[in-house]
């Protein structure tokens, strides 16, 4: 698996020219959600659709 570092560097190298910075940030910030994401469900840190219904319904 790529370090964070690395695959930053990775993502803003791949982005076609002119790019700004907060395009650069926003993809950098998706990718940082995903990986988050993944960790949590390899550690099974997940609720089921039922849980997640009634949480939304408290809202």
């Amino acid at each position: 698996m790529q370090s964070v570092k690395e695959e930053a560097i990775k993502v803003i190298s791949s982005m076609p020219e002119p790019v700004d910075i907060d395009e650069i940030m926003y993809r950098l910030y998706v990718i940082d959600k995903i990986r988050k994401g993944r960790d949590a469900a390899e550690k099974g840190d997940t609720i089921t659709i039922d849980a997640l219904k009634k949480e939304i319904e408290q809202w």
